[in-house]
């Protein structure tokens, strides 16, 4: 892992109750990362869905689809394609959906993410996204702290994945906003 970032995580209780729900089931995990970016553009890269569409997502995948409506209220529908580099998952479509809850432009947003819906429409995961910036210098701290507040025993892997892909994502970020 790049030593630049600081990752923590906390498991809590994992209670399965009927329907295979994860009762008071809370991953979390925090990202501290400086970008070497003024605020205002890492500020944009999180809440503009042309800058989003190219970093979102662990390595090894696309954007298709990305919307975002950085507003209290507003909109996202995320969908991420796996590319050739992710082997037999190649082609497969990992859809989220959320809202967004709060924004104090340009030092936070939060936003609810879901994913992994069944066939009748249900999400088998639901995340609770805080991301905190502070100019510090010419760089801008980040904090990004998941908390994942529904999982299902469908989600086991995905959840395994998440410090690894939410790493991934953040190191995606840092080096398009180097190249800009």
């Amino acid at each position: 892992m790049d030593e630049s970032i600081r990752s923590t995580r906390r498991c809590v209780k994992k209670t399965l109750k009927k329907g295979g729900i994860m009762s008071n089931a809370i991953k979390e995990l925090t990202i501290t990362k400086e970008i070497d970016a003024p605020i205002e553009k890492v500020w944009k890269a999180w809440t503009d869905p042309k800058i989003i569409q190219q970093w979102w997502g662990p390595d090894g995948v696309t954007n298709p689809i990305c919307e975002f409506d950085a507003t209290p209220g507003g909109k996202l529908h995320i969908e991420m394609l796996a590319g050739e580099e992710l082997g037999e998952l190649k082609g497969s479509r990992w859809p989220m959906k959320g809202v967004v809850t709060e924004i104090e432009k340009p030092t936070k947003l939060i936003f609810t993410s879901t994913a992994f819906e069944d066939e009748d429409g249900k999400t088998n995961l639901e995340n609770l996204v805080t991301v905190t910036f502070s100019q510090n210098g010419d760089k801008t701290k980040m904090i990004i702290h998941i908390e994942v507040t529904k999982a299902t025993e469908k989600t086991k892997m995905a959840l395994k994945g998440m410090d690894m892909g939410w790493n991934q994502q953040i190191n995606k970020l840092e080096k398009m906003l180097a190249q800009k």
